[in-house]
């Protein structure tokens, strides 16, 4: 280990997972992913299998930060990780506050407002994933802002935040406030939204961002910044995209969280997929750093290694989620490992130290297209070990939305073009599986470092890829209102339609199951288990749990064996057991529950918190529930 990592390790030990901050803080939940190796587990264990079915609310709070759209502005969607650190649970919401709560009443301690516009600049919905939390290393006794909390917002601004009284760090770029858009210099069409809370990791934050997808073939590069955590300085950028295509092509961004190797001082980043998204005509040129997993030098920004998962992406399969380390037992040695999920439904065993896989990555043919300028790439990186999220094959068309509809699922699947995995966007229309949608999204999975074990929830949607000659697109625009579903890929000769294979009725075409939640055994490969999870709650029903549900957020694992999730479409949240995939324990919550749980010992007593604040991509109803289950006294 290099002496400068070292140090660099110990400066980042008060962001450990166990570690105690300060009195009465036994257990910590103190970044978006519960740890920097984001691995969502915590070594909490009050709670067990056979005592998490007496689990009660132990508090909830409100914090009036919703929108349901009807009054115009952009509806909410809030998938924020709640933190624990500093004795205090810190939220980020959709309207770009900082609510920082009491652990054990969910009273308010404080708010930070940061009087952010809340217009759809970059997307049309309000969203948020939440708060970074970063403390000095040798804080300086009598000084501000030794303890810092930051969000962002969805107009670029970066602010930083007293974590003790909620009044702004003015060392921080100007009065507190970051202007990440001042670095937007390349194709500048809109913001460096910044809905993911940056990663923290010593004194610099790691910050990517998100933008307007599937609007223009030239967009902005997706630089990553690494800034210094007090000031705001720029340290670093990394820049994925070629310079002497950038003119023409863009994005490849960072829009998810991050993961971090403390000892190595190694950031890896989940990189996202080029612009356009569906057509790459303009883009053909090899650009190696899209859809990958990178590894970067967390001091310098340099590139150590990077696997690209999708070649020439087509499908808007973005690299989605942080990657989660852990050391895994092969062949009686210890290998420092990194599982990266995919929207493919491919997990990505690779050793994080040097990108090789660890378990076989195969490059097989896949389909070529048929679309005039496309050159779709001849093979695809595949995985066999672990088994896919998802089957190989589209699941087929479900009689029952067949015959419900008079035939219209296996009357249109007839008309549509279907390859095989990897089967390009067309004019006649794709069946796309698994499409942008996953596969796994963003939640990306959990571990437990002392099993071995590791839980990740999947989706199994279909959708309709069709790209549109520019000409007949724009008649479409030309009608002087949003088409749902269609996307103008500007400066391209194709727009695009995408939307679900659904029925008039609004029922799946292809058969359940819609989710699952699968167990592995990472030390062989071996899928210990696979079951539908969720139900699908559609016009004041629950559909049969046989179908399972999409799902959106990820789980936590604790060291007793038990998985804590929401994620699902029915507004209920769960606790799972690890070794069997029975649901142990479940509970109603005001909206969907997408996003990451956390969970902590604050006193003496466990504490699992959930964000309820729905999404409409996922179902109708927003909400702005925060809500804390313990066991009784």
């Amino acid at each position: 280990m290099k002496s400068s990592s070292f140090l660099a390790y110990l400066t980042a030990l008060p962001l450990g997972l166990t570690m105690a901050t300060s009195a009465g803080a036994e257990d910590l939940w103190p970044t978006f992913n519960g740890n920097l190796q984001a691995q969502k587990f915590s070594t909490a264990d009050q709670i067990t299998p056979e005592n998490v079915h007496q689990l009660e609310v132990a508090w909830e709070a409100h914090t009036g930060d919703v929108s349901t759209g009807e009054d115009g502005s952009p509806v909410s969607a809030w998938s924020a990780t709640p933190i624990f650190a500093n004795d205090t649970v810190y939220l980020g919401t959709p309207f770009y506050r900082i609510f920082a709560l009491e652990p054990d009443t969910g009273e308010v301690k404080w708010i930070y407002d940061s009087h952010a516009l809340l217009e759809g600049l970059t997307q049309d919905i309000l969203k948020s994933r939440g708060v970074a939390y970063w403390e000095a290393a040798n804080p300086v006794e009598g000084q501000p802002c030794q303890k810092r909390v930051y969000i962002g917002t969805m107009d670029a601004k970066l602010h930083s935040v007293d974590a003790d009284t909620g009044k702004a760090c003015t060392d921080f770029g100007t009065d507190g406030i970051l202007d990440v858009n001042t670095w937007n210099t390349t194709n500048n069409k809109w913001p460096l939204s910044l809905f993911q809370p940056p990663t923290v990791f010593g004194d610099t934050l790691v910050l990517g961002w998100a933008g307007k997808d599937w609007a223009d073939t030239a967009a902005p590069p997706g630089y990553v910044f690494g800034i210094d955590a007090r000031t705001g300085a720029l340290n670093w950028t990394f820049d994925p995209i070629p310079s002497d295509i950038a003119s023409r092509t863009g994005t490849a961004d960072v829009w998810a969280s991050m993961s971090v190797d403390p000892e190595a001082g190694i950031v890896y980043l989940p990189v996202s997929s080029p612009s356009p998204n569906f057509y790459g005509g303009e883009r053909l040129q090899p650009i190696p750093l899209a859809t990958s997993v990178t590894a970067l030098d967390i001091a310098t920004g340099d590139v150590i290694w990077s696997r690209q998962l999708v070649h020439h992406d087509i499908w808007d399969y973005d690299t989605n989620a942080a990657p989660t380390l852990v050391d895994i037992k092969r062949d009686g040695e210890t290998v420092p490992a990194l599982v990266q999920t995919s929207k493919q439904g491919f997990l990505y065993v690779l050793n994080r130290l040097t990108g090789e896989p660890v378990f076989p990555i195969e490059e097989r043919p896949v389909p070529a297209s048929t679309v005039e300028g496309e050159h779709a790439s001849p093979t695809q990186p595949f995985v066999a070990v672990p088994e896919p999220t998802v089957d190989a094959e589209w699941p087929g068309v479900y009689w029952l939305a067949d015959l419900a509809s008079g035939g219209y699922c296996s009357n249109t699947a007839a008309g549509l073009r279907y390859d095989g995995p990897f089967t390009p966007p067309s004019l006649e229309g794709t069946i796309t599986y698994p499409p942008t949608t996953g596969g796994v999204e963003w939640g990306g999975g959990a571990v437990n470092p002392e099993t071995g074990t590791y839980i990740v929830n999947s989706s199994n949607v279909v959708q309709i890829y069709k790209l549109v000659p520019r000409e007949a697109f724009d008649k479409i625009e030309a009608g002087g209102t949003e088409v749902a579903g269609f996307f103008p890929m500007t400066g391209s000769p194709y727009g695009f339609e995408v939307r679900a294979f659904l029925n008039p009725l609004g029922m799946p075409c292809w058969n359940p199951p819609y989710g699952t939640m699968s167990a592995y055994n990472l030390n062989t490969g071996e899928l210990l288990w696979r079951k539908p999870f969720g139900q699908v709650q559609k016009w004041g029903f629950y559909m049969p749990e046989d179908w399972g549900s999409v799902t959106f957020g990820g789980p936590l694992m604790t060291s007793t064996g038990v998985i804590f999730i929401g994620a699902s479409m029915d507004r209920r949240v769960r606790a799972i057991s690890e070794e069997t995939g029975e649901v142990l324990w479940k509970a109603n919550v005001d909206a969907n529950a997408v996003a990451i749980p956390a969970t902590y010992t604050y006193n003496g007593k466990q504490y699992v918190v959930f964000v309820a604040g729905g999404n409409s991509f996922v179902a109708p109803g927003v909400s702005d529930q925060v809500i804390a289950f313990a066991l009784p006294d």
